[in-house]
């Protein structure tokens, strides 16, 4: 079937099939494994009436890859859009998934939250469902832009930075606050070591939590300031600079790392072309990827939309909102 069909138009198939015949057609073989496993990237574009249109696009295989195809998924009103994972569309709720016991929890914070003012939900078929009450010992606010919460899930643990409450400046200060989806337990860990972080990005990287800052120096390249931290117990950080190596890239931001460890950049805005860009540190390399076919009948271009965007898609996950 690989051979009189483009491999690029597999996974457009593939997902508009019933997730039971996706998990079936895992098993055909490798290629096809690797095809419906391999994460791609998301986007939202946001028009002027809150219309919602989702689209998703392989990341390039090679170096080489001057332009990836868009696969249109849905669209939707859409008034406020939180945060993608694990297959789900977070609209107001901050729900969050347990590797370990496969349970999706929905966390509920209060502003401020105190001590007494978090609860927690367990999702799943039992009739009995009830918001239970969890402890948290930082009066805090989570950082967040008009409509979403910078925050990301990794192996079952919840990461977002706050700003903890206080009467002083000095007691105002920012932590990342890390919520264990399975034991329901917080820690913290202090979020000084980032320049600015109300616009930092949180980021996974090759399975630690991360934080990068996008700046414009003085030569009027974007720098790259990423922050790696290597044991939460210990609370010790890496630190990497970055510049890239070409100056004429503009309105861009920082969608995440991939699995390859390369620092995915898109455009805010819907533009003719539309563009991402993946930067390699280990390289030193600026890939840029025209996104084709925006939209089911190209339509994304019309006027001009937000544009949000996630790595973490993968062929088979299907939406929830």
């Amino acid at each position: 079937m690989t051979d009189s069909i483009p491999t690029d138009l597999i996974p457009e198939i593939l997902s508009r099939l019933p997730g039971k015949s996706i998990a079936r057609f895992r098993c055909v073989s490798k290629l096809w494994l690797s095809i419906l496993t391999r994460p791609r990237l998301l986007f939202a574009l946001e028009r002027a009436n809150e219309e919602m249109l989702f689209f998703s696009s392989p990341h390039p295989q090679n170096p080489y890859d001057k332009s990836s195809p868009a696969d249109f998924l849905i669209k939707f009103v859409c008034p406020e859009l939180r945060a993608f994972t694990s297959g789900l569309i977070y609209l107001c709720a901050n729900k969050r998934y347990d590797p370990l016991n496969k349970q999706f929890k929905v966390l509920y914070m209060a502003y401020l939250s105190g001590p007494d003012d978090h609860r927690i939900l367990t999702l799943g078929p039992s009739k009995e469902k009830k918001w239970r009450k969890i402890k948290c010992r930082l009066t805090h606010q989570p950082l967040h832009d008009q409509v979403r919460i910078n925050g990301i899930c990794i192996s079952g643990v919840l990461y977002y930075i706050g700003k903890a409450y206080g009467y002083t400046a000095e007691e105002r200060h920012y932590m990342i606050i890390c919520f264990d989806v399975r034991s329901e337990k917080f820690k913290f860990v202090e979020a000084e070591c980032f320049g600015d972080p109300k616009a930092t990005k949180l980021i996974n990287y090759k399975g630690k939590l991360g934080g990068i800052d996008l700046t414009y120096n003085d030569s009027d390249a974007i720098e790259l300031c990423m922050w790696i931290l290597e044991d939460v117990e210990r609370k010790e950080w890496s630190k990497y600079v970055y510049t890239l190596p070409v100056n004429n890239i503009r309105n861009v931001f920082v969608v995440g790392v991939i699995t390859t460890g390369e620092i995915v950049l898109s455009e805010k805005f819907t533009s003719t072309p539309f563009c991402v860009f993946y930067f390699s540190p280990e390289r030193n390399t600026l890939q840029r990827v025209e996104i084709r076919g925006v939209g089911e009948y190209h339509e994304a271009f019309e006027t001009e939309c937000t544009v949000r965007a996630f790595v973490d898609y993968v062929v088979g996950s299907k939406f929830i909102a």
